[in-house]
Formats: C-alpha cells, sequence, structure tokens
C-alpha cells in the first residue's frame, strides 16, 4: 500500500461527500416536480411527450397502479429490445455485417439491460451492431435508471405523505428524471470522454500500422455516449468486452476518477433528497454517512489484500503486490477502488477483471453485492434498498425501548416489516438457490474454467451479480451457454421486480398513515447510535446468511493460497 493510494480513495471520498448535497438538491427539485433551470429549454419537450402519449401529469396513482404501469413499461422495453438484438442482421448501421444473436443470448441480454443488470455473456465489439449498441442497449441505460430513481421517489413520498392514498406518478417521474438530469449530465459527461480521447463514431472499425509494421484492425463506435450513461446510470455494461480497461472506454487515470464519481454521484445525492423530502436533511446525512462506513470497510480490505500480493509467487522470488489482471496505467489502488465502487453501487463496470483478484480482494466485491445493494446501491434501487434495512433497524430499535417503532413520523408496523423480510429474502433465496442447482448438474459444472474453490466462487459470483442487478463476473465462468444465459435471466428478472413490488406496498402503506410526532421515548435516528445499528443489522441480515458459502468459496480459497495449495 502506498500513501498515493490512499490519498486517492481520501480523494475519491471528500469528492462524494461534497456532490452530495447539490446534486441531492437538483434530485429534490424533480421529486416536488418544481421547475428547474434547464425547464426553458426542455419544458416544451416534455410537454409535448405528454401531448403525443395523452398522459396527464398531474394525475397521481396508487401503489398498485404505480406499479402496474412500471411492469408494463419494462416488459414492453423488453420485448422491443429482444426483437432488436434478434432482427439485428437485417436492419440498419451494422458495419460489420454482424448476424442476430440466438434465442437465449438474447433472451438474457434484453433482461439484462431491462433489469439495469447488464450482465454481458457476450463480447461488445464481436457480437453487437451500432444500431443494437445504441437502440436496444444504451436506451436501456436511461430507462431502467429513470425507473430506479421513480421508484424512490415513489418510496420517498409514503414517507413524506400523510393520509395520502396516492405516491405520484410514474411516467412523469420517469420522464423528468431522463430530461432534467440523465440527458443533460450525459451530454456534459460524452463530451468530456471524447476531449480525453474515448471513440464517437458510427464507423465500425479502423485498419493500422502498428510501430512494429503489424497491421490490425480496431473496433470503434459511439463508445463515449454509452460510457457517459453506463456509469451515471450504474449500468456498467461495456461496449467493449473488457469494459472500463479498455483504452478506448477509460483512456486515462482523469477518465477513471470521473467514472467512479458518475457510479456513487446520484446514489450519494439520493440520500440527501431522501432527507429534505421527509423534512429532516440529517436522517439523509445519517443514512449516507452508515453506507460511507460499509464503503471505506470494504475498501480497506480490498486495497490491503490486492497489495499484499500472494504468498506463492512470494516463494518463487516474484515479490510485491497482485497486478495480474490490472491495467499498468491504473496500479493496485485505483483498480481496488473501482472494483469496491461498482459492486458497491450496482454499476457492474470493471477497469480490472475480478477473477484474477486474490481471494480476499475478491471476496469484497462479491459480499458487496450480497449485502443487497446497500452501499450507495443502482441508482434509486439503493436508497430503496437501504431504507427496506432501516425498516428492519427500526424494528428492532423499538423492540430495545418497548414502543411501536417509528421512522421518520410514520409507524413500522407488521405489516410494514413482513414486506420488507420478504423484499430483502429475494437475494438469499435466489443466490444460493440458484448457485446450489449450477453446482450439482452437469451444465453448471461445465462452466467455470477453474477447479476448486475458485471455481465455486465463479459460479456463486455469477449468480450473486445477476439478482444483485450488478452485471459484473468472475470472467473465469463461461456463461454464453443456453443453461446459463436462461437462469441468470430469471435470475435478474426476479432480483429486480420481486424487490420492488413489496417495497412499493410499503410505500402506499406508508403514505395512508397520519405523522406521528417524535417523543421523548422515540429512538433517534439521526445520530452515530443510528448509524451503527443501521451497519450491524445490514451485515447481521443481509451478510451472515451468506457466510457458509463464502466459506466454500473465497475463503476456502484464501486458505489454500496461504499454504501453499494450487488446483
Amino acid at each position: 500500500m502506498t500513501f498515493q493510494g490512499w490519498l486517492l480513495i481520501a480523494v475519491f471520498t471528500g469528492l462524494v461527500l461534497a456532490l452530495a448535497k447539490p446534486m441531492g438538491l437538483w434530485l429534490h427539485a424533480l421529486y416536488e416536480g418544481r421547475r428547474t433551470p434547464l425547464h426553458r429549454l426542455l419544458g416544451p419537450v416534455e410537454a409535448g411527450f405528454y401531448r403525443l402519449s395523452g398522459i396527464d401529469p398531474t394525475e397521481e396513482q396508487g401503489w398498485r397502479r404505480y406499479a402496474l404501469h412500471m411492469l408494463v413499461f419494462n416488459f414492453a422495453a423488453l420485448l422491443f429490445t429482444y426483437l432488436v438484438l434478434r432482427l439485428q442482421g437485417l436492419l440498419p448501421l451494422n458495419p460489420l455485417g454482424y448476424a442476430g444473436l440466438g434465442q437465449d443470448l438474447a433472451f438474457n441480454t434484453a433482461i439484462s439491460f431491462t433489469t439495469n443488470t447488464n450482465w454481458q455473456s457476450y463480447g461488445g465489439e464481436s457480437t453487437m451492431s451500432n444500431l443494437s449498441q445504441m437502440l436496444g442497449l444504451t436506451i436501456h441505460n436511461f430507462l431502467s435508471a429513470a425507473t430506479g430513481i421513480a421508484l424512490a421517489f415513489a418510496l420517498f413520498r409514503g414517507f413524506a405523505r400523510r393520509s395520502a392514498a396516492t405516491i405520484g406518478n410514474f411516467w412523469a417521474d420517469c420522464t423528468r428524471v431522463t430530461l432534467y438530469l440523465l440527458l443533460p449530465l450525459c451530454v456534459l459527461l460524452a463530451l468530456f470522454y471524447i476531449a480525453s480521447g474515448v471513440p464517437q463514431t458510427l464507423a465500425g472499425s479502423v485498419d493500422i500500422t502498428t510501430l512494429e509494421g503489424a497491421k490490425q484492425t480496431l473496433a470503434l463506435g459511439p463508445v463515449a455516449s454509452q460510457e457517459a450513461i453506463k456509469m451515471l446510470g450504474t449500468n456498467g455494461g461495456g461496449f467493449f468486452n473488457v469494459n472500463s480497461s479498455h483504452p478506448f472506454e477509460n483512456p486515462t487515470a482523469l477518465t477513471n476518477l470521473v467514472q467512479m464519481l458518475s457510479i456513487f454521484a446520484i446514489g450519494a445525492g439520493l440520500t440527501f433528497a431522501f432527507g429534505k423530502a421527509v423534512g429532516n436533511p440529517r436522517q439523509g446525512w445519517a443514512i449516507l454517512a452508515a453506507m460511507m462506513v460499509l464503503f471505506l470497510a470494504g475498501v480497506t480490505l480490498a486495497y490491503w489484500a490486492e497489495a499484499a500480493g500472494n504468498p506463492i509467487f512470494h516463494s518463487l522470488g516474484v515479490m510485491g503486490g497482485n497486478m495480474e489482471g490490472k491495467e499498468v496505467r491504473f496500479g493496485i489502488a485505483a483498480s481496488s477502488l473501482f472494483a469496491v465502487i461498482t459492486t458497491a453501487a450496482s454499476c457492474g463496470a470493471v477497469n480490472a477483471m475480478h477473477d484474477s483478484f486474490t481471494a480476499l480482494g475478491g471476496l469484497i466485491p462479491l459480499f458487496n453485492m450480497q449485502l443487497g445493494e446497500v452501499v450507495i446501491g443502482g441508482v434509486g434501487a439503493g436508497i430503496y434498498g437501504f431504507l427496506l434495512f432501516a425498516i428492519l433497524a427500526i424494528f428492532v430499535a423499538g423492540l430495545m425501548v418497548g414502543r411501536t417503532p417509528e421512522y421518520v413520523g410514520k409507524k413500522i408496523e407488521a405489516r410494514e416489516v413482513k414486506l420488507a423480510v420478504l423484499a430483502i429474502a429475494v437475494l438469499p433465496l435466489m443466490i444460493l438457490g440458484l448457485s446450489a442447482i449450477a453446482s450439482v448438474t452437469p451444465a453448471g459444472l461445465a462452466g467455470p474454467l477453474n477447479k476448486g474453490p475458485h471455481g465455486f466462487s465463479e459460479i456463486l459470483y455469477a449468480f450473486t451479480s445477476a439478482v444483485a442487478n450488478n452485471g459484473s463476473a468472475f470472467a473465469g465462468l463461461s456463461a454464453n451457454t443456453p443453461f446459463y444465459n436462461g437462469l441468470l435471466g430469471v435470475a435478474m428478472w426476479i432480483g429486480r421486480f420481486f424487490v420492488i413490488i413489496p417495497m412499493l406496498a410499503i410505500a402506499g402503506g406508508l403514505a395512508a398513515k397520519r405523522y406521528t410526532p417524535e417523543t421523548a421515548g422515540s429512538f433517534p435516528t439521526t445520530g452515530p447510535l443510528w448509524t451503527g445499528l443501521l451497519v450491524g443489522i445490514i451485515l447481521i441480515v443481509g451478510g451472515l446468511t451468506f457466510l457458509p458459502s463464502l466459506a466454500l468459496g473465497p475463503v476456502a480459497d484464501h486458505i489454500a493460497m496461504v499454504r501453499g495449495q494450487l488446483f
């Protein structure tokens, strides 16, 4: 570990905290439907969209109608993308003449991008046409991110409203988030990436002559535009197979820092927006503090493990940290930091290969996802996932003080606790259940390229990434098979929408409740005690469930490495 490495981590953390309030204020304005400085330019576009679609943005929806519209919208988008991918060979903007995708790969990819997972069982530059990248995939980066933020707004209204029957309008929320947040920021980010050397062209490739005189064909395409939204929307799907380790996606240390900040920016801002929505910004800061505690603990362990290196190599005289699978232009600190950020935020983009991390270094990204998208989390999904754990934490706190638990002025009763447990239980049920199936079936065991505990870790990581809607991978798993494409597709759909429906039911129930003022007997939810309780509940409920599987995978892998055992 180096001083420069710790300085990078400190600077990144400081910048995230500095961005939380301004981003949160902007998000809160969209949450309330207030005018922003961009309304003068984009307001007519928004109004025109409503006229063409026949939507009344002032018509509020109850939680069931909100959920139904959200599901119909996402299912229609899934079918559209599936058709684009299947018919790719017949559609324009296909300069390299790629054929349409097979049924199972198109199914997996369409679900992957619809659910904000962006799991990729294919190599982008060798599989997808420019039209598929833009119309089939990049458009989902906007829509799935906007859906997540809209759902967070719905839950915010559940906590903030008094005796209300509605939680907002899904179409208005998605439209405002896309027009006034995602699109403007992505235009600025794309211009920055273009200026930094990231390609943005409709050409498919270019032939060059290397310094050694060899001929080489370099894949090109509309990379910068996809790069901007894939990070800001915590989507993570790379234009190129190696994602942000490719110099065309992430050419410099500065672009690397901007990409990391983009991943956390909206998630951190949503915590402040929640505090503003419930009338107490300290509530948002308490949530962000708990998130950052978990994040910094993960970064510290991952950086330490990667900087320590592999003792098997050390015994052979090869000293130093673990640089396997990492880009020299980033090094160990930036690679470890990126890995923790991308899995803490359900982004899934990578600038190093997680499969090449040490056992403990790879455990942290895996554990981040198993905590349930609460360490910053995906845009929208992170904050509403965290608030599900907050409901459990305040329930435990209520038992401690001997009274009905209350959180930001709402009584948390049996219905809310049951629904929160139902949503949280989706992750362990699906991750462990599907990993077990893949670990005992011939089709599942044909996937890992490694033997022993690391091979099991590859399977466990795949289903963890799918259910948690992350999309990163231990790349040693050969996942482009009917078995994995089908099972991972189901895992991604359930991991996204089987959490959302109970969450919206909670939002509807809370909105209908009256405000309950705090008293001397209320448990405080803004100080260090509350932050510590949140962290403890997340680690106990969200983390301990997976300890046996982690012991069979990364922990056993680490013990074998220390003992010098090879597989």
